[in-house]
């Protein structure tokens, strides 16, 4: 099973989809291309410092509720 880049877990899809938000909605708040959304979002990269703080400012939620060193507990479909 490959690991998320520098053992580094987000919830930036769940956040995006739970407010309705396009890849491309986030990428352009971001100013970054919409496929990055789509690599941070797979742990494909982890993002610099400057944009990880980007994302948790759009979310208007703390660092830590986008981004942990390790999983995330998984949250329930209903």
């Amino acid at each position: 099973m490959g690991d998320e880049a520098a053992g580094v877990y987000n919830r930036i899809a769940v956040l995006r989809v739970e407010r309705g938000i396009s890849r491309r909605q986030l990428a352009s708040a971001l100013g970054v291309h919409y496929q990055t959304v789509g690599y941070l979002e797979r742990g494909e990269y982890s993002p610099s410092l400057q944009v990880a703080l980007q994302i948790a400012e759009f979310f208007e939620v703390p660092v830590e509720t986008v981004f942990s060193r390790s999983p995330f507990p998984r949250i329930g479909a209903g």
